[in-house]
C-alpha cells in the first residue's frame, strides 16, 4: 500500500486528558508502536489556535498517523486551552503564548508519568513560541527541541537568551519561501543560541503543503530523534 495523506498505518492510539497546574483540563491522543518499545517520545505543540491550529493540523495529524509503525516512535499530540478539534475540546481560552506553559508542563508531566523514553520537543508556528519561551522551565525533562517554521513573533531575545549555553539541541526547520521567517533571517535571529542548528527546508512555504513536503519535515525529525528509521518508507506491507 502506498502511504498517502490520509494513511493511518497501525498504532496503540489512546485518547487522553491533560490536566493544568492552573485547573484546566486539555484534550489529546497518544500513539504508541503497536508491538515495539518506543525508541522516542515526540510531544507536539500545534500552530496557531486563532488561525486554525489544533492537534490535527495536517503535519501533526500525519505524524502521528505514521511515525509509531514506520519509526517507532511514540507521539503525544493535544488541543491548547480553548481549542477544539472532532477529539472534543479543551478547557480554558487562549492563552497568547503565556498561558499555554500551563499546557506544556502538563504534557511533560503525562510522558513522564507514562515513563516514555527519549522525550523531544516538536513545535509548529505558535508551537514553536511557546517552546522557546517555556520550555527552558523544564531541563531535564526533555532531549532536545525541533521547530517546524518558526516565526519568532511572540519568542523575544531574552526567550533566546535561555537557551545559551545548553546541551539540549534546538533544531528549526525552516521552509525556504516561508510567509513569516525565511532561512537567511532565521540564521541571523537563531545565532543568539550558538549551539542552534538552522536547516533549509527547500521548496517549503509555511504550511508544508504536499506529501514531498511533508515527509521532508518528518524525515527531518527523525534524523534528530530516530536516525535508524530512515529512509521512511512510502508504501506499508503489514496488515
Amino acid at each position: 500500500m502506498e502511504i498517502r495523506s490520509s494513511s493511518v498505518l497501525p498504532a496503540l492510539r489512546t485518547d487522553i486528558t491533560l490536566h493544568t497546574n492552573d485547573g484546566l483540563t486539555l484534550v489529546g491522543e497518544l500513539a504508541l508502536p503497536e508491538s515495539r518499545e518506543p525508541q522516542a517520545t515526540l510531544v507536539f505543540l500545534h500552530p496557531l489556535p486563532t488561525a486554525g491550529g489544533y492537534m490535527d493540523s495536517h503535519l501533526i495529524r500525519k505524524a502521528s498517523n505514521r511515525l509509531p509503525a514506520l519509526a517507532d516512535v511514540a507521539t503525544l499530540r493535544f488541543n491548547f486551552r480553548g481549542v477544539s478539534s472532532p477529539r472534543g475540546q479543551s478547557e480554558g481560552v487562549f492563552g497568547e503564548g503565556e498561558a499555554e506553559a500551563h499546557d506544556l508542563a502538563a504534557a511533560l508531566r503525562f510522558v513522564h508519568e507514562q515513563k516514555l523514553p527519549n522525550v523531544w520537543l516538536v513545535g509548529w508556528s505558535f508551537g514553536t513560541e511557546v517552546i522557546l519561551k517555556h520550555a527552558p522551565t523544564h531541563w531535564g525533562e526533555f532531549e532536545g527541541a525541533i521547530l517546524m517554521a518558526p516565526p519568532l513573533h511572540r519568542a523575544t531575545a531574552t526567550d533566546l537568551a535561555q537557551w545559551v549555553g545548553r546541551s539540549e539541541p534546538v533544531v528549526a526547520l525552516v521552509p525556504e519561501f516561508d510567509d513569516f521567517l525565511t532561512p537567511d533571517p532565521a540564521r541571523e535571529r537563531f545565532a543568539a543560541i550558538p549551539h542552534a542548528e538552522v536547516v533549509t527546508m527547500a521548496g517549503a512555504k509555511h504550511l508544508f503543503v504536499g506529501e514531498k513536503y511533508t515527509r521532508m519535515a518528518l524525515e527531518s525529525i527523525l534524523d534528530r530523534v530516530a536516525p535508524d528509521a530512515l529512509p521512511v518508507p512510502t508504501t506499508w506491507q503489514g496488515d
